[in-house]
């Protein structure tokens, strides 16, 4: 057995460059893991990177050209994924098996899972697909051929797992929750002194209730909703305060700050200084790592109850969840109850709930590693799973 594992390898496949050079979710979170000394990766398959990870090789995507899509499009739809399949076969050795994960990239399924059942023995490899979104990617009809391509999915939430489960007739495949993972080493607490110099250095005034809305300037994000609510909050309370970070766009409104774009390494400072941390989401989010980053940093939370959301904040137990995030007042009576509550107590009380590894990066990574070697040892199992 042991020598079957040794000739088992493990292939990453994304659509992004690894390491990513820019602020991502999950591109972050493997970076680090490719950063350590010792991971479970052998091989990537990527667009071109001008920077390598150390102890993995490297397959890039050759660029599909004007006329690659055009006959693509025309012709030969199936072909859509053949730079996928060119680096595969520059990867696979018939004496080998292989662990393929892929990260939410669901077109690239069917045609891989297609290609190794045409040329190679099917039980030689297992695919993981790690979903970071919620809801079904596809319909029933679609959805199906492409669950039965994949051995294993990864969830973010067991919400999502159950919407997949209640969507689709038959879900063969093996599965597992694995939650994004956030740096505890920046994203956590600091102390009364040091938020107060924080807050002085970002000239936010002394006393202010100082909230914060952080995400991409798309209607789906909330913005609008949150502007809205906050402006009749100020009317009767001129003693707080809304910081936008994450978009370029002026905002003249009484009380409101636009930081505009940050880098991910400055980001925990506007978490640390604020007090509420505002998440009006409008789409079922599959986890929102920006609430688990505002989580980390002691913020007292509202956000919609959408999605996987409700189980980042443990229905509740984490801080407060919004039942129709679309209606202005039900936000404005939040944002009343976080301001008297927090001059009450002088603290967030949903602090005491929340564990001090609560969606950790290192045990992410330790997750990834471990389910990598469960695979490794599945598909050299006496039975393996009939594929």
């Amino acid at each position: 057995m042991l020598k079957k594992m040794n000739n088992t390898e493990v292939i990453l496949i994304s659509q992004f460059q690894l390491p990513y050079p820019k602020i991502a979710s999950w591109t972050t979170m493997y970076n680090q893991i490719l950063a350590k000394e010792s991971h479970s990766f052998n091989h990537i398959v990527c667009p071109k990177v001008k920077t390598k990870a150390s102890k993995v090789s490297y397959q890039f995507l050759r660029d599909v050209s004007i006329s690659d899509k055009l006959k693509n499009k025309l012709f030969d739809p199936k072909s859509r994924y053949n730079n996928y399949l060119e680096a595969l076969e520059n990867i696979i050795e018939v004496d080998k098996k292989y662990i393929i994960h892929i990260i939410d990239n669901s077109g690239v399924v069917l045609s891989i899972d297609a290609y190794l059942k045409e040329k190679y023995n099917r039980k030689d490899f297992f695919i993981q697909y790690y979903y970071h979104g919620f809801a079904p990617l596809f319909s029933r009809k679609i959805g199906q051929p492409f669950l039965n391509a994949i051995d294993e999915i990864f969830f973010l939430t067991n919400l999502s797992y159950k919407a997949h489960l209640n969507f689709y007739n038959d879900c063969t495949f093996k599965a597992r929750v694995i939650s994004n993972g956030v740096d505890s080493k920046k994203f956590h607490t600091i102390n009364t002194q040091e938020t107060l110099q924080l807050r002085q250095e970002f000239g936010v005034e002394k006393g202010r209730t100082v909230f914060l809305w952080c995400s991409q300037d798309r209607p789906k994000k909330g913005l609008h909703i949150v502007l809205e609510a906050f402006n009749k909050l100020y009317q009767k309370d001129k003693n707080v305060h809304l910081l936008i970070v994450g978009i370029d766009t002026e905002i003249n409104q009484q009380g409101v700050t636009v930081i505009g774009r940050v880098p991910n390494d400055e980001l925990p400072k506007y978490y640390q200084i604020a007090d509420v941390y505002l998440f009006p989401s409008l789409w079922k989010e599959g986890f929102g790592i920006v609430l688990a980053e505002a989580l980390k940093c002691g913020c007292y939370c509202i956000a919609s109850k959408q999605g996987g959301i409700p189980e980042v904040l443990n229905y509740g137990e984490y801080g407060v969840l919004i039942e129709h995030p679309n209606f202005i007042d039900e936000w404005v009576v939040e944002m009343n109850k976080a301001v008297e509550v927090l001059k009450t107590n002088g603290k967030n009380p949903y602090l005491k709930a929340i564990p001090q590894n609560l969606y950790d990066i290192e045990d992410w990574a330790k997750k990834i590693d471990l389910y990598l070697e469960e695979a490794k040892a599945s598909i050299n199992s006496i039975s393996p799973k009939y594929r």
